[in-house]
């Protein structure tokens, strides 16, 4: 089974054809399709590439499935004794792709 790292929004993602994943926001709307031509790694059953000239032609086709928030994350801050305390916190925006393909 084929699969390529790719690098999206600073962070890398293991992906094969068929897989679903979430990844930083992108401004795409649902049903939209897009590529990554920023392919890290590359590898089938029996060969694997890796490093810019052997990677140079290969990108991953994905659609987006939906555009939706993360859980909330509570940053909560305290010193004790101080009579300080403080709630922060917030929701990632993530846009969730379905991989179509790597194409060579």
């Amino acid at each position: 089974m084929a699969y390529a790292i790719i690098k999206t929004g600073g962070k890398q993602y293991k992906v094969a054809t068929g897989d679903v994943i979430e990844v930083e926001k992108l401004d795409l709307e649902e049903g939209k399709k897009t590529t990554f031509s920023d392919v890290l790694f590359y590898a089938d059953g029996k060969d694997s590439k890796s490093g810019a000239d052997a990677l140079k032609g290969i990108a991953v086709a994905a659609e987006v499935v939906a555009q939706k928030k993360d859980k909330k994350v509570i940053a909560f801050k305290f010193r004790r004794r101080k009579g300080y305390h403080r709630t922060v916190g917030h929701r990632r925006k993530l846009t969730q792709l379905k991989i179509t393909g790597i194409t060579l």
